[in-house]
């Protein structure tokens, strides 16, 4: 199959009608008469509102601005002008009591300190957890490091000893579902439905916390790669500040971005490379079209191979007997 860069660009408007009308059909389905949504001022979240907001209207959706001592306070900025720009009311449930009630960041803070003994979040420290650089070039294993910002902004990382990252991310765990906790609330309150935000690369990659923000009724950009998400951005008339914005995972007190949290790629060149995995484009035909080396390329697949079959738990439903086939008779 032939490979170029314009293989993923799509008729936003008539991807825009085909969504709505889908969200609209199963609506009905679920019986359920309007949708809840998280909105960070991320382009996910912002992309799925506009089309909430084109399917039911502004009074049959609720955003929710779910904020938490870590996160970001240019993100509450951002989702009050989108819900202003889409006509919608946003409800703040800020969740950092619940997460106290977790004990959320004394756990990862246990973790942390056992790393570097002198951190102290309580004095300033910041923290997060980073996948290495160059992923096309030295094709190295996810493993993750930790870095740690002092009060006076000095930085120090160190490879991240699995029963610590463990701990670190099952603590911080406690924020997508606390949130997802609190979506349920305000849906049930209103027999409304909750809409998911994760586009294709967080959902086939594993970018997402398992009824944290993958337990949702509906999600209607899991098919649409990053680059197609903003495709229908600038159709949807996304504020251009979000669609510049660069895109952060805003869980941990110190900024990291997706990039160098998870993905390791740039979303322009990552989706195309994925999309020829994807596409059974070979090596040699995928360099030649993207100016890369057979190797750079291979790098890059043996990655998005690694983490599909890491994360494939994330994406298995619930399972009972009748997933396993008939039981063994006595005897045998």
């Amino acid at each position: 199959m032939p490979l170029n860069r314009s293989v993923l660009d799509i008729d936003a408007a008539a991807e825009t009608d085909r969504i709505v009308r889908w969200l609209r059909e199963n609506m009905r389905g679920l019986h359920r008469s309007g949708a809840v949504l998280g909105i960070s001022g991320g382009i996910d979240s912002s992309v799925c509102l506009a089309l909430c907001v084109k399917a039911f209207g502004p009074e049959r959706v609720v955003a929710l601005l779910l904020p938490e001592k870590d996160s970001d306070p240019v993100s509450e900025d951002l989702a009050r002008m989108l819900a202003a720009h889409y006509g919608v009311t946003p409800v703040l449930e800020i969740i950092t009591p619940a997460l106290d009630g977790y004990a959320c960041y004394e756990r990862r803070d246990e973790a942390i300190a056992r790393v570097f003994p002198e951190y102290d979040a309580k004095a300033g420290y910041k923290a997060k957890i980073v996948l290495p650089p160059g992923l096309l070039e030295q094709g190295t294993l996810n493993i993750y490091s930790l870095t740690i910002i002092t009060p006076d902004g000095a930085e120090k990382s160190v490879r991240l000893p699995p029963p610590e990252f463990a701990q670190i991310v099952a603590a911080s765990n406690f924020k997508q579902r606390t949130r997802t906790a609190m979506l349920y609330y305000h849906a049930e309150l209103r027999n409304f439905a909750v809409i998911g935000t994760p586009n294709k690369n967080e959902h086939d990659q594993g970018f997402f916390v398992k009824y944290g923000d993958g337990g949702v009724d509906l999600k209607p950009i899991v098919h649409l790669y990053k680059t197609q998400v903003y495709q229908l951005a600038r159709h949807l008339d996304v504020p251009e500040i979000i669609q510049k914005r660069t895109p952060t995972s805003d869980t941990y007190s110190a900024p990291a971005t997706q990039e160098e949290f998870f993905f390791r790629l740039p979303f322009a060149i990552m989706d195309l490379l994925w999309y020829a995995q994807e596409h059974q484009v070979s090596l040699e035909d995928t360099a030649e079209a993207l100016d890369m080396t057979p190797a750079q390329v291979g790098n890059a697949f043996d990655d998005f191979t690694r983490k599909t079959r890491s994360t494939h738990y994330l994406r298995t439903p619930p399972l009972d007997m009748t997933s396993l086939g008939s039981p063994v008779p006595a005897g045998r």
